[in-house]
């Protein structure tokens, strides 16, 4: 933990290899926080010796209350990003019923981005910088254009965000 971040109250965090905050970031009340442990003799996930259970938030990032995040491959949440409202789940890992096996892949969330209320993110799927992901969304793919907001079931660029846009060149993560 980097200086001034925080971890509030009732935030529960197990099995991860480590939880990294940079300066001025902050996890809210409520979130649960979870991972499946590397290097424990266990079958699940052998096939991916490189798959790393961390949470890593950038500077000035906030992740409010009520969320869960699986963290059983890596979910990074880049500089100043919000994840706003309630109850949204971010999964990095799932069943591949191809394969017959527990399989994961880790999300990334940009720097200068907000991620509305209530949404699904699933593993391999990317939310690119200075974009927004609308309320009750599913991302579920790796996106690759800034400067959109994305939207839907699943989610999809919807409109341009203009460049003027104050969000997304503040230098003070707290949004009064």
């Amino acid at each position: 933990m980097e200086q001034h971040s925080r971890i509030d109250h009732f935030t529960v965090a197990v099995n991860l290899s480590l939880i990294k905050m940079g300066a001025n970031s902050g996890i809210g009340r409520s979130n649960w926080i979870t991972g499946y442990p590397t290097n424990n003799g266990s079958k699940h996930f052998n096939h991916q010796p490189e798959r790393r259970a961390e949470l890593l938030l950038g500077e000035s990032s906030e992740i409010t209350k009520h969320h869960h995040l699986d963290c059983t491959n890596v979910l990074e949440i880049g500089r100043f990003a919000t994840i706003a409202g309630y109850h949204s789940q971010f999964l990095t890992h799932s069943i591949n019923v191809m394969e017959n096996r527990q399989d994961s892949a880790p999300i990334k969330i940009g720097d200068y981005t907000f991620v509305g209320t209530d949404v699904v993110v699933l593993g391999g799927a990317v939310l690119p910088s200075h974009s927004v992901l609308g309320a009750k969304s599913l991302l579920n793919k790796a996106h690759t254009d800034s400067w959109k907001l994305y939207g839907g079931v699943p989610a999809k660029a919807i409109s341009d965000i203009p460049a003027e846009a104050k969000y997304f060149t503040r230098i003070d993560g707290f949004v009064y």
